[in-house]
């Protein structure tokens, strides 16, 4: 395709103009309607819980749209333009682009730049609207909808640091006690040291941790000694806030806060780390899904089709959902460790990319 082909024209600008503005109307009318929805569902938690009517429109519905844009995101793309060029091709529109010399490539250009418009707004909530949005509308569902889901509370494992391991059998989280607390320092295969304790209670105001009778168990070639006592505060690289980690923690991270707990979790051997994986895969793949299915939308809906708009819709819809179904299904893959995180979430993308390759060869042009 020639540079000057490239060019943005009236048709162009016809078309960005067309889909833009459809994507937005299509969010504006199913936002209203699923807070319709989502508050007849909720109202009577709310007036139960005595949920304040600012709290119930500033913490939670203004911070529960974000997150539910980015949720269908790809199927509001993918209606979108299956709405606006169906009907372009039921008033033959699309046959006269054709006949007058514009190719099916070059028709794709403003649909691409469209693509890239919502994909980089996608992208923007993803990375930074999202994340602070979700911290208050978790703290609000967990206050006023439903009661705190808190994490494991057992058989926590943790590598500090190389060579430093730490084992708690079992943590009570009303009063911030861990139990059975074990934390070894290992050299060479070998056990250089061993601290025991009861328990182990977390003290917020020094930021350590009071352990209860202990024991430190050293040992060298030849001999072991042991040192007790009944009260010691130890620090280590662990925090009451890592023991309270659950999957929706992740997605109320901003992405460097993301990438640095990837990092610490993969130092610690932590297996909650197939959950931040997950979110950090998530916010790109979504947003790289509007290239992918907006190329489909056209190839499916460029046609005149005796069925019109009704079966162009149907088929969009059908095949939309399915992405979001497979997007969440993916992350089964995930948590049986069968796919990495990485290909797991990307894999939708992959298929739907063949299956758009293909009807894009097969469209009429």
């Amino acid at each position: 395709m020639k540079l000057e082909n490239l060019r943005l024209r009236i048709l162009d600008r016809y078309i960005i103009k067309k889909f833009i503005g459809t994507y937005f109307f299509m969010l504006l009318i199913i936002i209203c309607i699923t807070i319709i929805f989502d508050l007849s569902e909720k109202l009577d938690g709310f007036v139960k819980n005595e949920a304040p009517v600012k709290a119930i429109i500033f913490d939670y519905f203004l911070n529960f749209i974000p997150f539910f844009i980015n949720m269908f995101s790809p199927m509001f793309v993918f209606v979108t333009v299956i709405f606006f060029t169906s009907k372009l091709a039921a008033k033959s529109e699309i046959i006269a682009m054709l006949s007058g010399g514009v190719s099916f490539s070059r028709l794709l250009v403003p649909y691409f730049i469209s693509a890239v418009i919502i994909a980089i707004f996608s992208l923007s909530l993803n990375l930074y609207v999202i994340p602070p949005a979700n911290k208050n509308r978790l703290i609000f569902e967990n206050k006023y909808v439903k009661q705190k889901d808190f994490a494991r509370t057992r058989d926590f494992h943790y590598q500090l640091s190389p060579g430093k391991l730490l084992y708690i059998e079992r943590f009570n989280r009303r009063i911030n006690t861990g139990y059975n607390f074990t934390l070894e320092e290992i050299d060479n295969n070998r056990i250089v040291s061993k601290l025991t304790a009861e328990t182990a209670v977390w003290d917020s105001l020094k930021g350590t941790w009071n352990l209860s009778n202990w024991f430190i168990r050293e040992y060298d070639d030849i001999n072991e000694s042991i040192t007790k006592g009944s009260q010691l505060d130890t620090l280590i690289d662990l925090t009451i806030d890592d023991l309270y980690l659950k999957s929706s923690t992740f997605q109320s991270m901003k992405q460097s806060e993301l990438n640095k707990m990837i990092e610490t979790q993969r130092i610690r051997g932590d297996d909650l780390i197939k959950y931040s994986l997950i979110e950090k895969n998530t916010r790109y793949a979504v947003p790289f899904s509007t290239f992918i299915l907006t190329i489909m939308g056209l190839s499916l809906s460029s046609k005149k089709r005796r069925g019109g708009l009704g079966l162009n819709l149907g088929i969009g819809i059908a095949l939309s959902f399915t992405y979001i179904l497979f997007l969440k299904f993916s992350q089964m893959f995930v948590h049986t460790d069968t796919l990495s995180p990485a290909l797991a979430l990307w894999l939708p993308n992959i298929i739907f990319g063949v299956i758009t390759i293909f009807l894009y060869r097969i469209a009429p042009k």
